[in-house]
This record gives C-alpha cells, sequence and structure tokens, in this order.
C-alpha cells in the first residue's frame, strides 16, 4: 500500500459523552473535543492544528483496515494524536469516571488499568481494578475467555488480550467482568453489571493520550452493543455536527448518541440500506452504487474493491474515520468530476495530505452537492461534510485514494441522524441539524 497518498482521520471529531435515560432507551450527549463546553478545549491552540496533528497519524488505521479486509490483522482500531470521540462513562463499584472512545470500527472494550507496566500518558486518572468490589478476571477455562479475539492464557489462570496495530502500538493486559454505568444528563444512572472489559496494563501507543482507551460499538462477542443485546435491540444511532474544523472555527454544539428505542431513526427524508454481514467480520458494509455531482454519475465498480463480493457489501461506514476512503479509480474519477464544477484557483496542499485543494476568499466558497448512491438510499453530502479547511484561505476534499479500500467516513456523516439496526440489518439515514440534535 501506497503511504504517500492514503491519508484520513481516525476520530478527529472529538467528543465527550453523557448518557440519559429515555423510555426504553438510552440518548448520548456527544460534545466535540474541541468545543468550547468540552474540557479538552484549547483556546491558545491553532484552530487548525487538529487535523493537521491527525492526518499525520492517519497511514496506520489505513494499514489496519487494508490488514482485516484481507484477513490478515487483528479486528481492533488505533488512536491517532489529533483526537476522538470522547464517551463518559464509569467502570466498576464505587464508580470510576473513564473516557472512552466509541468506535464502529472496533469490537472490544478496554481502558488503561493500574498498575502499569507501560501506559501511555493519560491525563485523567487510571482505573484502579483492586478498588472495585465487582470487578473479576476471566479465567482461562471460560467459553468467554475462547470467544474473545487474540486472546491467550501465557501460563496464567486469567484471559489475557492483546491488540495489536498497523504501527506497531498496541495494549495487552486481563480480559475481565465488572460493572459499566451510563451516566445522565438528568442525574439517573444505568448500570450493566458483568460487562466484559479489556483492563490493560501493558500499552504503548502514538498518542498523547486524551482518553482511557476505546469501547467498541461494532460486532464481536466483546463489542459494547453485543454485551448490551437485548436491552437496546440492536439498534443504536448518532447525529454528529458540523465539525469546528470544516470551517476553522469553534463552536459549543452538542448531540446525541442514542440506544434501544431512543435510536430509532423516522419522519420525513429517512432512507435505508442493507448493512451487510460477512463471516467473521466485525465491520458494518454497506452497498453504494455510485456518487452523483450534480447529474453526472459516477459509479462505483465493487471489482475494484477488495473488501466487497457480488457487488454487496462494498463500503464500512466507520465512525471511527474521519476521511471517506476509496479505490484509486474511483476516486480519481470522482475527482475528476468535482474538479469540473469547482471554478476556484486550484493548489497544492502544504502537509502534502490532501490531493484536491483550492484557494478560497469568502465564508461560503461553491462547492458543489454530492449524492452518495446507495442501494435503497441516496444520501445528500452537503459541502460542510465534502470540504475541509486547512488554513484561513485553503480548503480540501475531504475523500482520499486509499488502493482498494473503501470507508464511509465521519465527516461525510455530518447533519445526518444515522441510526443502526442491526436485527434487522438495515442502516437509515435522516438529515438533521445535529447542532440541535
Amino acid at each position: 500500500m501506497s503511504s504517500h497518498k492514503i491519508v484520513f482521520f481516525f476520530c478527529l471529531l472529538s467528543f465527550i459523552v453523557s448518557l440519559s435515560h429515555a423510555l426504553n432507551g438510552f440518548s448520548v450527549e456527544l460534545i466535540h473535543r474541541d468545543s468550547e463546553k468540552s474540557p479538552f478545549f484549547q483556546p491558545n491552540q491553532n484552530k487548525y492544528q487538529s487535523i493537521i496533528n491527525a492526518a499525520r497519524h492517519s497511514i496506520n488505521r489505513a494499514n489496519h483496515f487494508y490488514k482485516n479486509a484481507v484477513g490478515d490483522a487483528p479486528q481492533s482500531t488505533i488512536l491517532p494524536d489529533g483526537g476522538a470521540y470522547l464517551m463518559t462513562y464509569s467502570v466498576g463499584t464505587p464508580p470510576f469516571k473513564q473516557f472512552g472512545i466509541p468506535d464502529t470500527g472496533s469490537d472490544i472494550v478496554w481502558l488503561q488499568c493500574e498498575p502499569c507496566e507501560t501506559c501511555f500518558n493519560q491525563t485523567t486518572p487510571i482505573f484502579k481494578p483492586a478498588q472495585s468490589s465487582t470487578y473479576k478476571n476471566v479465567p482461562c477455562s471460560s467459553d468467554t475467555c475462547q470467544s474473545v479475539r487474540s486472546s491467550s492464557c501465557g501460563g496464567k489462570n486469567n484471559c489475557e488480550y492483546t491488540i495489536t496495530y498497523g504501527d506497531g502500538s498496541k495494549s495487552e493486559g486481563d480480559l475481565s467482568v465488572d460493572t459499566v454505568t451510563l451516566e445522565s444528563t438528568t442525574g439517573a444512572s444505568v448500570s450493566f453489571p458483568k460487562t466484559l472489559i479489556g483492563c490493560g496494563t501493558d500499552n504503548t501507543v502514538s498518542f498523547n493520550g486524551r482518553s482511557s482507551g476505546i469501547v467498541g460499538l461494532a460486532g464481536g462477542p466483546a463489542s459494547l452493543i453485543t454485551q448490551l443485546g437485548s436491552t437496546i435491540g440492536g439498534k443504536f444511532s448518532y447525529c454528529l455536527p458540523p465539525s469546528t474544523f470544516a470551517s476553522g472555527g469553534s463552536s459549543s454544539a452538542t448531540s446525541k448518541l442514542n440506544f434501544g428505542d431512543a435510536a430509532i431513526v423516522s419522519g420525513a427524508g429517512v432512507v435505508s440500506t442493507p448493512i451487510i454481514t460477512k463471516n467473521d467480520e466485525i465491520f458494518y458494509f454497506l452497498t453504494l452504487e455510485s456518487f452523483s455531482v450534480g447529474t453526472k454519475r459516477v459509479e462505483f465498480t465493487s471489482s475494484t474493491n477488495a473488501v466487497g463480493e457480488g457487488g454487496e457489501g462494498n463500503i464500512i461506514i466507520d465512525s471511527g474515520t474521519t476521511l471517506t476512503l476509496l479505490p484509486s479509480e474511483i476516486y480519481s474519477n470522482l475527482e475528476a468530476e468535482v474538479a469540473k464544477v469547482v471554478n476556484l484557483e486550484r493548489v497544492d496542499d502544504p502537509n502534502n495530505l490532501f490531493d484536491l485543494c483550492y484557494t478560497i476568499t469568502s465564508e461560503e466558497p461553491e462547492f458543489p452537492v454530492i449524492t452518495a448512491n446507495f442501494q435503497g438510499a441516496d444520501v445528500v453530502l452537503q459541502p460542510v461534510s465534502t470540504f475541509v479547511q486547512i488554513s484561513d484561505n485553503i480548503a480540501c476534499f475531504a475523500f482520499t485514494p486509499a488502493q482498494d479500500l473503501a470507508i464511509f467516513g465521519n465527516l461525510v456523516q455530518q447533519n445526518l441522524l444515522v441510526g443502526y439496526d442491526l436485527e434487522a440489518k438495515k442502516l437509515s439515514f435522516k438529515p438533521t441539524d445535529c447542532s440541535k440534535e
């Protein structure tokens, strides 16, 4: 895989999450990590720096997805330095507050634990399992240990996990169970006893650590979605407001991550497409037929996509990837059509990260509306979701070539209520002002 052109961002939109209770469901408030409401808000930081920092780490996640697509790497996710979705939850008894990264491309809940053999620089307190009365290690002889990917015993009675990433980063520790509590914006809380977690004591990563670990929302027995099971009926949804870096501004907007009945997407404007399941894959695959730029249709040919089979399930939707990655030929065709209709001066990206950039002089440059034509669902993508501002006077196309890899990233999911119904095997989109959700 070429390393100089495959550029995308993992979890560049960083959010803090708190849970509220709803009728037979949960609604989780999302706050952008760079928001003025965020405890990680840095008023003195260059407003474009987070996107540049994240870009420099993006090749690692590309390696992860590409290797998974060909069955050559563990099913997990890397966290970049630039940022992440941050989800507040508590673990243990008494509850100990944590900041995790909810990710639809990961299938395990893991966090750093004391005593650390090697831990990354976590700016929030690290969990101490010895202080939790409900913490228990998973024994090696259990079916649970055998069901988790990359688990082992190593001569010990306790089951261990190992997650290795594309750049050599890793997390290792004990597989355990403990009570996970989701906080409520109304003051209530909801607890889930005996939730499987990875208690990481040997963690070496390529970022400085503004979170405790990740919360997997993908498939697989260890993911949070699977473990919540019938409690949420296989349903969750989220609504991402326009990112602060899309326009170079700051924002105090919040949005929701929903579970259960609160996650049902309905009403005017809803379109739905099948979620395709694949053997031993944790990812959520969709079938993308084409992109439309105005009246011009750019076909998405599955034969060029190593992930797809028989024309179905040719693209992964992932909340933890910021840019949209397309097979090189498809990207080139789409870029050419976009370039035909943009009447601005084309310039090189000074960071050498993006392929298509323009000089902008107004707050609302005239970029085209692009439609993602999924099977049964035409999803309109506004310019705020398809172009990202990297400096005061440069904006770039937020898509990138990636050989045979295809990922529908979270930038293009902005201002869409995105609902996953895993029992019905469908994904729904609804145009929404996510800053008001």
